[in-house]
């Protein structure tokens, strides 16, 4: 579903997401009134404060096929009974409001913890397990889908914006030369312990379907491997569980190395994409990408 109106210039900013966000409630016969900002990143999350409905509101019309994708992962999964956020069915989805793809979705209310290492794991394990239906055409995972467009964006200095592109070029060389020894399936694509949910009967639900293809489960390993290999985001104990439960650790593998550094570098620009929101997104910013710029160095980046 679309609405006619004039593409914001400005960027997409926390004001101008939620502008968006408000059109398409009023387009979906819905409250926004008194909505509420719950996250900025690759897309803007807002809670409606009338009914337990989570808007999603992409960065550009080049997410479209995204947003497509990610309304018949939800679909698919419902089908399956694998526990997973659910969008809202009696809406026609996604809705493209100013340039802006837009998703409605049922707000998992959370219980009192948060999803554990070892949980992720048995996720990932059973969604890899998982067939997908001949119906759903799913894409192969794409490291560097977005670097273009975060680059072309972003408001960094001219001399990162060089460093990265430079990076971007070795990065797919060397993953020209990546060979997987497992067989292709569902990936979530963006697979770290915050995309994974405790609601408040204790189910274990999985989110965030924006990355979701058909490749190799490698990609889904890489973020958490790196996540305590390289940054030490885990301690051993919380690795180990995550290891047992999926039953393999990626830091064995000798693709490894390639699949860190695609992964720091899809970090840093996420990250940079909100450096004119407030000066905390900006130093930690400017700590990542001096942490590309020496490979050995201890990374001492902060969660976000």
């Amino acid at each position: 579903m679309a609405v006619d109106a004039a593409r914001t210039q400005e960027g997409f900013t926390s004001a101008s997401a939620a502008r968006v966000m408000g059109a398409a409630c009023r387009a979906a016969g819905l409250d926004d009134r008194d909505a509420e900002l719950i996250r900025l990143g690759e897309n803007a999350l807002f809670r409606l404060a009338s009914v337990p409905v989570i808007v999603r509101v992409a960065r550009g019309e080049e997410w479209l096929p995204k947003a497509r994708t990610e309304v018949a992962v939800s679909r698919w999964l419902a089908g399956e009974g694998f526990q997973a956020a659910r969008i809202i069915e009696d809406l026609e989805q996604p809705f493209l409001i100013d340039g802006h793809p837009v998703t409605f979705w049922h707000l998992i209310v959370e219980g009192d913890r948060k999803a554990t290492y070892g949980e992720l794991g048995r996720a990932l394990r059973d969604l890899h397990s998982l067939t997908v239906p001949e119906g759903l055409v799913l894409p192969s995972f794409a490291p560097f889908d977005k670097q273009q467009l975060r680059l072309d964006r972003a408001v960094i200095p001219d001399e990162d914006k060089v460093f990265l592109r430079k990076r971007w070029r070795e990065l797919q060389d060397k993953y020209a030369e990546l060979k997987f020894d497992t067989p292709k399936g569902p990936v979530h694509g963006d697979a770290h312990v915050q995309n994974l949910m405790v609601n408040d009967q204790g189910r274990v639900i999985l989110i965030d379907f924006e990355a979701f293809c058909y490749d190799h489960p490698e990609w889904d390993l890489m973020v958490t491997a790196v996540e305590h290999h390289s940054l030490g985001w885990q301690t051993d104990e919380q690795y180990a569980d995550f290891v047992a439960a999926y039953g393999r650790d990626l830091y064995d593998w000798p693709g490894y190395e390639t699949l860190r550094g695609i992964q720091e570098f899809g970090m840093t620009t996420w990250l940079m994409q909100n450096v004119q929101e407030d000066e905390e997104t900006a130093a930690e910013y400017r700590r990542r990408i001096a942490g590309l710029r020496n490979d050995d160095a201890p990374r001492d980046w902060r969660p976000w």
